[in-house]
């Protein structure tokens, strides 16, 4: 079984804000998915050509998202390998992504928490660039609403996002990295 964590924050107050954009992808993969409410996360569970796949929003906040991730990945047996992790990063362009795998936090701390639940950083990432605003601080960036041009590019690249999650889904890390970081 695959496992999909898309990070932000549970609340309608961070629909729409950069931090969340985790939540925006997996929203966008989850419509035809059952929702379940386990694990102190929103669970979606389906099959994608004959590949099981859960796709798992945390509803512990950001900074604590290890918390639900460690105990579907102990529940589930689910090794590190088949694990995709969803996050906003500032240092990319606002919509760019990078595929990455065994690498540190990078300062984000829904990462840092994932990292030492699963005592791990072999697990693929998902990188989708939110830019950044010098003039804000960090916290008030990440958290501020994007405008209407800033949701417009994030819809424009969903497709390609999707396609990730898809070939995740069936072929796996490895052929993930190799098809997209190329693009």
């Amino acid at each position: 079984m695959k496992l999909i964590i898309a990070l932000g924050n549970v609340g309608s107050e961070y629909n729409n804000t950069r931090h969340n954009i985790g939540f925006m992808v997996a929203d966008n993969f989850t419509t035809d998915y059952t929702l379940e409410k386990k694990f102190q996360a929103y669970v979606y569970q389906g099959v994608y050509e004959n590949n099981k796949f859960m796709i798992v929003k945390p509803t512990t906040f950001m900074n604590l998202s290890g918390i639900s991730v460690g105990l579907i990945v102990n529940y589930c047996h689910i090794d590190i390998e088949d694990i995709l992790v969803i996050q906003d990063d500032l240092d990319l362009e606002l919509g760019k992504y990078k595929l990455k795998r065994n690498s540190s936090s990078g300062g984000h701390n829904g990462i840092k928490s994932i990292i030492e639940a699963l005592k791990s950083e072999a697990f693929l990432r998902l990188k989708i660039g939110i830019g950044k605003d010098k003039e804000q601080s960090t916290i008030d960036y990440v958290l501020g609403k994007m405008n209407k041009s800033e949701l417009d590019m994030i819809k424009q690249k969903m497709d390609i996002y999707q396609e990730i999650i898809k070939c995740f889904i069936k072929d796996g890390a490895l052929k993930t990295l190799e098809t997209f970081n190329k693009r």
